[in-house]
């Protein structure tokens, strides 16, 4: 990894604010040029009484799930305050990130998939199997909105699902004004996108599609299909996680520097 094979290469992070060190970090010493543009925002829950209502009912629960890296830090602030969490109640998550949030507040035993970091991997897991979570209450701890995939299947396999919302998601709040002139003068040499819903934001951007003719980088088909339909004219799937993304930002400009790559 100490080889700069990304030199000179500016690469746009669009990770929310405390997501995307790690990455920017991996990138920075392969010799990349990391450019911080979240394209989500995330906001604590103001009015904490959902909250505080379910720190004095976690006993209730069987399993909770945590969808994100913000959930377990936001959720488990304000539910651990009134007290330690239920020796009766399980944790799953999925994606590294959220593993490891989870472990750094001291969980030990987490369920998560080994493989594949959405929804449909966790619901393959024997834990989420109808004979597992059949009369059985479980927790989803999330911002608001996003899929319901999860608790809707959770429900056809006989659980009792309630959501936790515990932190909310908004736009951008940066300048996108400097990342457009870029993009238009050539000096933009690839873009990460790690969320569907923050598409969604890049497309609503006065100007944004100053970006379509740059190299997206994403972890799932399902937002790479997603960034088709925006107009992006090249986009690569990568494997999940920062190691996936990192190893497709080398194969893409490896074979560019070596002529091998249409375009």
């Amino acid at each position: 990894m100490g080889e700069q094979i990304l030199a000179g290469r500016s690469i746009v992070i669009t990770r929310p604010v405390g997501q995307a060190e790690s990455l920017c970090s991996a990138l920075a010493a392969l010799g990349a040029e990391p450019l911080r543009f979240p394209l989500l925002t995330i906001v604590p829950v103001h009015d904490t009484a959902a909250l505080e209502a379910m720190a004095r009912r976690l006993g209730e629960f069987s399993l909770a799930f945590f969808v994100s890296p913000n959930a377990v830090n936001l959720g488990l602030d304000a539910l651990l305050r009134g007290g330690a969490w239920p020796a009766g109640l399980a944790v799953a998550t999925v994606g590294k990130g959220s593993e490891a949030a989870l472990a750094a507040r001291g969980f030990r035993q987490v369920i998560a998939p080994a493989s594949g970091f959405d929804s449909e991997s966790v619901l393959a897991l024997p834990a989420f199997q109808a004979p597992e979570v059949a009369g059985k209450r479980v927790l989803i701890l999330r911002g608001d909105g996003g899929r319901d995939l999860l608790g809707d299947t959770l429900r056809a396999r006989g659980a009792e699902v309630e959501y936790l919302t515990c932190y909310h998601r908004r736009g951008p709040v940066d300048d996108p004004a400097p990342l457009l002139e870029r993009a238009r003068s050539g000096r933009l040499d690839a873009l990460t996108l790690t969320s569907s819903e923050g598409l969604d934001y890049l497309q609503a951007m006065p100007g944004g599609d100053a970006l379509l003719g740059v190299p997206v980088f994403v972890p799932h088909p399902r937002i790479g299909e997603r960034a088709r339909q925006a107009g992006f004219a090249r986009v690569s799937i990568t494997a999940a996680g920062d190691s996936g993304l990192i190893d497709g930002l080398i194969a893409h400009f490896s074979a560019r520097n070596h002529n091998t790559y249409p375009g």
